[in-house]
Order: C-alpha cells, then sequence, then structure tokens
C-alpha cells in the first residue's frame, strides 16, 4: 500500500515530521445559522496517529467531515479557514477527489453495504483505482492478513455479521483505497472491550507497517491515548488542549475530566461533572 500520513505547533510535536493535514482557524456553520466549528486549528503530522477527544457533541465528527467535504450532505459549510492536504487547499474538493488523493474517512457506526457480502464491500473501497485486478486482489490478501475473521466471512452479508466484523470491514474497505491518511470516527462505538482492543491493535499495526497516517475521533479517552502520538480535545467546537500522547495521559485535568481519575483514585461522573467551572487550562 502507498505511503501515508494542532492550532500553532505546540511544544512537543514533532517538527521532522511535515504536516500531511493541516485545518488552520476552522469555522463550520449548519443550516445558514449553528456555529459547530470555532476556529479550530491542528496539525497531522505524516505517519502518525493524532486523536481527537471529548464529549459528545464537542465537533469532532465535524472536524473530519469539514475534511472529507461530507458536511454538504448535512447541510454543514465550511465558512471560515483552510484545510491543506500537502500544503494545498482542499476544501473545495469533491469527497471522491478527495478518495483519489488518499484520504479516506471511516464513518461513525461502520456503515457498511448490507446486502452485499464482506468480500464485495471491500472491492467496492478500490473503485477508484486504476491499477489493475493483479493489485487489487494483492491487497485484498493484504486486508485478510490484517483482518483474518473478515476472510473467513468473506462471502457472509454484511448486514449480518457482528458489531466488530463490520467494523473491520468498513476499515478494511477503506485500506483497499490505498489510503494516505484514513480519518478514523468513533471506533470503540459499541463494541466490546477486547474487541476495541482489536480494532486499536490494528490500526497500530497498520499505521507502523503500512505508515498509514491516522486522525482519529474517539471519546475512549483513555484507549485513544496508549495508541496516539499526538491529541486534542475539543469542547464546544474548540481546541482547549492539545500535547504528546503522554503528556495529556499525565494531565491532572485529562485524568480527572475525561478519564474519571484524580490524584485521591477513580471518581464517578457524578462526582466529576461540574468539570466545567473548574477547567485549570481554561484559566
Amino acid at each position: 500500500m502507498s505511503e501515508v500520513f494542532e492550532e500553532n505547533l505546540s511544544p512537543g510535536v514533532e517538527v521532522d515530521r511535515p504536516p500531511v493535514l493541516s485545518l488552520n482557524n476552522v469555522e463550520v456553520i449548519y443550516d445558514h445559522v449553528i456555529l459547530v466549528l470555532k476556529g479550530v486549528s491542528l496539525e497531522v503530522p505524516k505517519g502518525r496517529i493524532v486523536t481527537l477527544l471529548g464529549a459528545n457533541g464537542a465537533g469532532k465528527t465535524t472536524t473530519l467531515k469539514a475534511v472529507s467535504n461530507l458536511l454538504k450532505a448535512e447541510r454543514g459549510d465550511v465558512t471560515k479557514g483552510t484545510i491543506e492536504l500537502d500544503g494545498e487547499r482542499v476544501q473545495s474538493l469533491s469527497p471522491n477527489e478527495l478518495v483519489k488523493r488518499g484520504v479516506v474517512q471511516v464513518m461513525e457506526g461502520r456503515h457498511c453495504f448490507e446486502h452485499l457480502t464482506i468480500e464485495e464491500n471491500l472491492l467496492v473501497g478500490s473503485y477508484v483505482r486504476t491499477d489493475g485486478a493483479s493489485e487489487i486482489r494483492s491487497d485484498l490478501e493484504k486486508v485478510y492478513n490484517y483482518f483474518p475473521r473478515l476472510k473467513d466471512r468473506s462471502s457472509a452479508q454484511a448486514g449480518y455479521t457482528s458489531g466488530g466484523e463490520q467494523q473491520m470491514c468498513a476499515l478494511g474497505r477503506a485500506l483497499m483505497a490505498r489510503p494516505r491518511v484514513i480519518l478514523l470516527d468513533e471506533p470503540s462505538m459499541g463494541l466490546a472491550p477486547q474487541l476495541v482492543e482489536e480494532i486499536f491493535e490494528i490500526v497500530d499495526k497498520l499505521n507502523k507497517l503500512e505508515q498509514v497516517t491516522f486522525l482519529l475521533a474517539e471519546q475512549n479517552t483513555n484507549i485513544a491515548l496508549r495508541y496516539a502520538d499526538y491529541g486534542y480535545i475539543l469542547e464546544n467546537g474548540r481546541v482547549v488542549l492539545d500535547g504528546d500522547a503522554k503528556s495529556l495521559r499525565n494531565n491532572e485535568d485529562v485524568k480527572e475530566f475525561y478519564l474519571g481519575l484524580s490524584t485521591s483514585g477513580r471518581r464517578s461522573y457524578r462526582e466529576v461533572k461540574h468539570y466545567r467551572r473548574k477547567k485549570r487550562w481554561l484559566a
């Protein structure tokens, strides 16, 4: 498979890896009225895993859809700022043009074609390719190598497979497009913890072995920060904190507000839901 992929550079960002994807002061409005993103800036270095963290409604999915240009289907528009791929502005490109350039989104909720088989779903991902059947077949075998369960279920209708198998299918379908950047939205949603670990292990392998870059939106802060290199925390459409994954894991506010931990041990959500009134990083 082909080689892949912050507000201003922050301490801890690797300056030796140029950003493949950059968002600069991006603003998104739905229905010409509802302001969802309020000046989001971030960078995704080549060959790294960058995660967007935050509660439901923070703007994570909207950020991914702004990059993949899927907002118009939901009456949304980028009204301010720039989105760049390798330094070239791309927000005017159609979703299929972005796929041809190597930017592929795996939607929240998996969205397989239920009446197609697993293998037919995977082959859909190669639709934009022009390098011939033998290369496509070779990549299909590579996907089966990463997801052996899909090979066992290759002739099954996707709609009758498990949630974990559908998530693997959606990710495998994205790989069939030979992506440089995968926009992965909430891969843990609705999956058992063991399957979540399996999915993230595969993401880690794809990143290290295939040099696929990931921009990952995830509510499960704990697992996302274990596998990501860098993270941005969004709230109400703004980046409120960013840093390398290790520093975010060790940040007391992140521990308390997003991991349910404090220096005195684990705390329930009811005990920490007052976080909006005491964010030290906004002081």
